[in-house]
């Protein structure tokens, strides 16, 4: 069986960013239950030099949607950085699944060898054959601000685990 760049990026995105909306959901809960505002979540930071919930979210987000869409050959869609509430965050990963829906599966698997340009900061563009930019930039980026996200709460106090970070893995039932 062969194993496609499609199947081992938008499906594993979709997966964590579904598995983390139930992430949000608890710690809206979590504070709830405590009876504090959730916003009060959206200025922690792991590290005074690393950014907060926020940015994080919007930073895993916008991995998984430029990613697949450079992969494709496609530019990306533009999503404004300006959530300010649970809600927004939660339709920010809604608004990343939804463009996800739209990539073109072949068109991703046609990007292994495609040459990806990325812009670093505002005057700097790498370069990267596709399967590399994946592989070593792409996915691993995304699981850090994924991950920085979840530690973040997970530090708060929320009450969440590495099932709730794994979400519905496909294809694993019990035996």
């Amino acid at each position: 069986m062969s194993f496609s760049l499609y199947q081992s990026s938008v499906p594993v995105f979709e997966r964590s960013l579904v598995a983390f909306l139930g992430i949000l959901d608890k710690a809206e809960a979590h504070a709830q239950a405590r009876k504090f505002d959730p916003t009060n979540y959206l200025s922690i930071r792991l590290a005074p030099d690393m950014f907060p919930l926020t940015r994080q979210v919007q930073t895993f987000c916008d991995h998984a949607k430029n990613s697949s869409f450079r992969l494709a050959g496609v530019q990306p869609p533009r999503i404004e950085d300006n959530e300010t509430t649970f809600a927004e965050l939660r339709a920010r990963v809604e608004a990343t699944l939804g463009h996800l829906k739209t990539i073109d599966a072949k068109a991703v698997d046609a990007g292994v060898d495609r040459e990806v340009v990325i812009p670093i900061g505002p005057n700097t563009r790498l370069k990267s054959q596709g399967a590399n930019y994946f592989m070593h930039f792409a996915l691993p980026n995304f699981y850090f601000h994924l991950t920085t996200a979840y530690d973040i709460l997970r530090s708060s106090g929320v009450e969440i685990g590495k099932r709730d970070f794994l979400g519905a893995v496909p294809g694993v039932s019990p035996a």
